[in-house]
């Protein structure tokens, strides 16, 4: 069939995008889904900084590539093999389609699947194939097994997590990747206790997702560190019990002395070395310190070793979440359901797929929390 779907041609162009426009939309081919796939209608896709660095060049990737990797969806057709699902269900897509199998999935981290993270790194859907194309029969690579800035996909029902219909689409997106890593880091990975305290650095969905979810697990002082005076004071009306500038030269000295010595955990989301190096000052002896960003590869970060020893300090990498998303999503849901993860409150502008480009100039400069695309 054909459909329409935003491609990204060349990593690298330089902002303003709606000038450069990276990502071209336009008609391409998409294949009927293989054994254990699934075809879907998009019905909204966020735009996330893991897309933003796949088009500046900060995670290089083959192209062209079909970008968008979290959306939510409605199955359309069921390729073989597939029988839990059926035509009108409404799914959340997952941006790493879990095997099952390798050792990370039977460990219960699915998060960490192997052949997963391999397909994803090659531009694949898990099985190995592409089912899309442009016009002239050239093959186009999949994002995350995803790619979701498109009419309709097909994807691996590894990606796929079944959802009630009682939230909107724009509102479940949100669930496949920001509310899913941010809320998952604070839950899952550093299992925040109830009466310690937390501090999040970058104030993207990622991160006010990690706010909400401190929030919700009962930490007693949570503070917030952007750039954005209009997101900081976003992060108190949200549960911020103070909130800081991280360009303030004394930011880190100032966040110690109010928690005396340093918070029990420190969330660095904005994927940048400064938040990162911040993020370690601010944890207190005996803290943990956990990142869920994705800065360029080539960067690197320092820190003594000495401070990991001698004052039994932890540093921790987040991917998803640490989630299982069969799992995680619907108990997230259900909590946004109960009024305990606001996650409304973090929606930015609706956009058409056309106006894509002007999307992620907003993302670049840090204006947006999570604009989302809508589909008709």
């Amino acid at each position: 069939m054909k459909t329409r779907a935003a491609v990204l041609q060349a990593i690298g162009l330089p902002a303003p995008y709606a000038q450069s426009l990276p990502l071209r939309v336009g008609d391409v081919e998409l294949d009927a889904p293989g054994h254990g796939e699934v075809l879907l209608r998009m019905r909204a896709a966020g735009l996330c900084h893991s897309d933003l660095s796949v088009i500046s060049g900060d995670r290089p990737r083959p192209v062209p590539m079909a970008l968008g990797h979290e959306a939510c969806g409605e199955v359309v057709e069921c390729g073989a093999g597939v029988t839990d699902l059926k035509p009108g269900d409404r799914v959340v897509l997952v941006f790493m389609a879990s095997c099952g199998c390798c050792l990370p999935c039977a460990e219960g981290r699915p998060a960490l699947c192997e052949p997963g993270a391999a397909a994803n790194n090659a531009g694949t859907l898990v099985g190995g194939g592409r089912r899309l194309h442009g016009t002239d029969g050239s093959d186009i690579y999949h994002h995350l097994g995803v790619s979701c800035f498109a009419e309709h996909a097909v994807v691996s029902r590894r990606s796929c997590v079944k959802i009630e219909s009682d939230i909107s689409h724009r509102e479940a997106a949100l669930f496949g990747c920001a509310v899913l890593t941010g809320v998952g880091a604070v839950v899952n990975t550093a299992r925040v206790q109830a009466g310690s305290t937390a501090a999040v650095l970058g104030l993207g969905g990622v991160g006010f997702s990690a706010l909400l979810g401190a929030v919700a697990s009962g930490a007693r002082e949570i503070i917030a560190i952007d750039l954005n005076e209009e997101k900081l004071q976003l992060a108190r009306e949200l549960g911020a019990t103070a909130v800081f500038n991280a360009a303030h030269p004394d930011a880190a000295d100032q966040i110690r002395e109010l928690t005396k010595g340093g918070v029990d955990y420190a969330f660095e989301m904005a994927g940048a070395i400064p938040a990162m190096d911040l993020a370690w000052k601010i944890t207190r002896r005996g803290g943990s310190t956990i990142s869920a960003g994705l800065p360029n590869p080539a960067l690197r970060f320092q820190l003594p070793p000495v401070t990991l020893v001698a004052e039994e300090r932890t540093l921790r990498g987040s991917y998803i979440g640490s989630a299982v998303p069969a799992r995680d999503i619907p108990r997230y849901i259900d909590l946004y359901r109960r009024g305990k993860l606001p996650i409304n409150r973090l929606m930015g502008n609706t956009l058409k797929l056309d106006s894509i480009n002007e999307g992620f100039d907003r993302l670049a400069t840090g204006q947006a929390l999570r604009d989302v695309v809508l589909f008709d």
